[in-house]
């Protein structure tokens, strides 16, 4: 496939955009045809038979791996994990512009997937019978792999977005679980009134995924993109949708009603769990990441309840993470490097493995509405069936998110104008038209053709 020069110049700023985040060296373990030549993490069931290579930092994945390679006589996953998010994404970008050394098979999330299309190194899968699987997986999930009648990746889990909460806080001060954004204003103004010290909730300025996901709730499509025109994006970040849910959290932060921690810091990880806050907006792989927070409060009793509703009467679900398999264009088997994408999770047993050992979220209907999984009890939760209650409606009504070809640098550029509006006391509006601004700036600069 020939590439254009003006495409050309736009994939350079896609690169620019990963490489923004650290470029480190492979570490090895790339297929790119070398398959032989990998480092498995693994065992090799079948030592005769094809052998896939696949990057992927999925807790607990060795299992899933040997309960593929157990079952399939004629191809092996030889996995390495290169790292987690940003550094396996800056080591395929490496593998990228050097031209070999990628895996056939790549974990990525699915935020970044326009990232590396515009690079032209993912497989479209449709040709490999992807398209068949749709009616597999949630709505939201296949939205965000596919574009028209292409498929880029196959999705694996998801994030769904729920509300966790301290239900023995808010019995002690006497207050009612919000159901709504107003409520929940409501909420934190009475436990701080009935004299609890801590906050309702964070809202951290480098939320990234987070903060997208409580803009997109209130109808925010910040983007335009579309892969099949690759040198064009809209850019409308500055919404009115996006200016009232930004204002609203910004009232709450100047009436200290929110904290403003760094998420996912020490500090962050301790507040969540010894009571300084309330609630834990989070996505249905938080209750995971909760448990395996240490220190937590042991008098804590925690619940699950759907994410506050902008209007009660028209939800809108909203997803933060999840991530897919892709195959590289780098491989030379990409039919079978498109099996293993299509059957690393496509098993009741596969599945098992990932929610027991790895507490993922299906996007994979069949796990996703069965018996077992819905009627899961949650004992760090009471004994709540979170699944069933909470995060089950919260998937199905996802409808998907168009993120931007260049979404590292747009992430930096929210945290910047958040953190500015923060510390120094600027407005939704301005922190929003900052953002709008720079994005449009540096999308024109390296040669998209923008439209707000």
């Amino acid at each position: 496939m020939r590439t254009s020069a003006r495409r050309r110049g736009v994939a350079a700023a896609a690169a620019v955009a990963v490489s923004a985040i650290g470029l480190t060296a492979c570490s090895g373990g790339g297929g790119g045809g070398s398959a032989a030549e990998a480092t498995c993490t693994n065992e090799i069931k079948q030592p005769d038979a094809a052998q896939v290579t696949v990057w992927a930092w999925y807790p607990a994945f060795e299992s899933v791996v040997d309960n593929f390679n157990e079952t399939h006589t004629d191809l092996q996953v030889c996995w390495t994990n290169a790292g987690q998010g940003a550094d396996e994404y800056n080591k395929f970008q490496t593998a990228i512009e050097a031209g070999t050394g990628a895996p056939d098979v790549i974990m990525l999330e699915a935020e970044v997937l326009p990232t590396f299309t515009i690079l032209e190194s993912l497989v479209d899968l449709s040709e490999y019978g992807a398209g068949e699987l749709e009616g597999d997986y949630t709505p939201g999930s296949w939205s965000d792999v596919s574009n028209g009648d292409a498929v880029y990746a196959i999705p694996v889990d998801g994030g769904p977005m729920g509300m966790l909460y301290r239900a023995d806080i808010f019995e002690e001060y006497g207050v009612e679980v919000p159901t709504t954004w107003d409520e929940f204003a409501t909420a934190a103004q009475d436990l701080r009134d009935a004299g609890f010290e801590g906050h309702i909730t964070d809202f951290p300025t480098n939320g990234n995924a987070l903060n997208y996901a409580l803009f997109a709730q209130n109808g925010w499509e910040p983007f335009q993109y579309d892969a099949a025109k690759p040198t064009e994006v809209g850019i409308t970040v500055d919404s009115p949708e996006a200016e009232e849910v930004l204002s609203y959290w910004k009232g709450l932060v100047d009436d200290d009603l929110v904290a403003t921690e760094d998420a996912f810091t020490t500090d962050y990880n301790a507040a969540l769990v010894d009571g300084t806050y309330a609630v834990y907006l989070a996505a249905a792989w938080g209750p995971g990441y909760l448990q395996g927070l240490s220190e937590a409060d042991a008098d804590a009793e925690w619940r699950a309840a759907p994410l506050p509703q902008w209007d009660p009467e028209n939800p809108v679900q909203v997803n933060w993470g999840g991530s897919t398999f892709a195959v590289t264009a780098q491989s030379e088997q990409p039919e079978a490097a498109a099996t293993v994408a299509k059957e690393l999770f496509d098993t009741d047993e596969a599945w098992r493995l990932g929610v027991e050992e790895a507490a993922l979220w299906p996007q994979w209907k069949p796990m996703l509405e069965s018996d077992w999984f819905t009627g899961l009890e949650a004992p760090f939760f009471g004994g709540q069936k979170i699944n069933e209650e909470v995060f089950l409606d919260a998937a199905n009504g996802y409808e998907g998110f168009s993120f931007s070809p260049f979404q590292v640098y747009a992430y930096d550029q929210q945290t910047q104008a958040l953190y500015d509006m923060v510390q120094n006391g600027t407005d939704a509006a301005t922190a929003l038209g900052t953002v709008q601004d720079g994005l449009v700036r540096y999308a024109t600069e390296q040669g998209f053709t923008v439209s707000e």
